[in-house]
């Protein structure tokens, strides 16, 4: 194995991955690295379809600096199960098992010195700020990466949605939307849809054929008809207002799989958000992005966790 690949393709030696039951009895795979350090703690979510090990490098980047780094797979991907009978399709009836898996996982996990943070990716951004809203958790801050917080469509959303919807009542609602790539109707290909680092695209292909049961294939209709709903809702939230939890927002203006100007137009209405904006040069994947990129968001996010998420005793900016 190479030095570039050693913290993407091998589990960290310190580090547990085994399973947290939920309160309906339903196990998700959980990975945890403790860090003596005592720097505090962070809860790192992804997006959908994601699985822990692809965010393995960022981990460690975290954990070098003293952070102990908690993740879970959503309910119905990873290793977490499926709620499909086809196993490929990532299927959701509604979001608030989710939040409730959220909810209950961050009531268990944050323990001890703070500070504490929760982090998410796409998905995992809109569920996070959800729970949020809906006072599910109480992070002392909160980093949001390419979040979901609103959904492109060749339609529009409006018709995204109304055509979603329309499509669980004709047929299963469970069976996939689409065959092949991350978004229809796109020319681009799923690798460019993500990340413009070819090396670090294909370390999630490295996991799927060592792991062939974490793999996880396009949404059913009736996830869509709920992310279409569920983030239409969450883009005029009153409560966005009045959340005064320190955020930290990363988008790339350039995504193709959400929607960037309603993630800036949420930003707009949050007290206290630090936005940072990329380009061209970022796909969805930022955190995975060529180390350019990727090195400017680490930088942005470190730079606000020193700044609002002080070691216990300090006092932030």
């Amino acid at each position: 194995m190479t030095k570039a690949t050693v913290f993407r393709r091998a589990y960290p030696e310190d580090a547990t991955i085994d399973r947290w039951t939920a309160r309906d009895g339903w196990p998700l795979r959980r990975f945890h690295w403790p860090s003596p350090a005592g720097r505090g703690a962070i809860l790192f979510q992804g997006g959908r379809g994601d699985i822990i090990e692809k965010y393995l490098e960022i981990y460690a980047h975290w954990h070098a600096r003293g952070w102990s780094v908690t993740a879970f797979d959503w309910r119905g991907q990873g290793g977490s199960g499926r709620l499909s009978p086809a196993p490929n399709v990532g299927h959701a009836d509604s979001f608030a098992p989710w939040i409730d898996d959220l909810a209950d996982f961050y009531a268990d996990w944050k323990s001890g010195a703070g500070p504490h943070v929760v982090m998410g990716h796409s998905m995992g951004g809109h569920l996070v700020l959800r729970a949020l809203l809906e006072l599910r958790i109480d992070p002392n801050s909160v980093v949001l990466v390419a979040p979901m917080l609103g959904l492109h469509s060749p339609i529009g959303a409006r018709g995204g949605e109304g055509l979603a919807r329309l499509l669980t009542r004709v047929g299963d609602p469970a069976r996939g939307a689409w065959k092949h790539n991350e978004r229809p109707h796109s020319i681009k290909s799923r690798e460019s849809l993500l990340t413009h680092d070819h090396d670090r695209y294909t370390d999630e292909e490295w996991w799927y054929q060592a792991k062939p049961d974490i793999r996880l294939g396009p949404p059913s209709w009736a996830w869509l008809a709920e992310a279409f709903a569920s983030t239409r809702a969450q883009q005029r939230d009153p409560r966005l207002l009045t959340l005064h939890i320190p955020i930290a927002m990363l988008v790339a203006e350039a995504d193709g799989l959400v929607d960037p100007k309603a993630a800036i137009a949420v930003a707009g209405q949050l007290p206290d958000c630090a936005l940072v904006r990329f380009g061209d040069e970022s796909a969805h994947e930022i955190l995975r992005e060529a180390e350019p990129v990727r090195t400017c968001a680490l930088a942005a996010i470190d730079a606000f966790l020193d700044a609002r998420a002080p070691v216990s005793g300090q006092t932030g900016r």
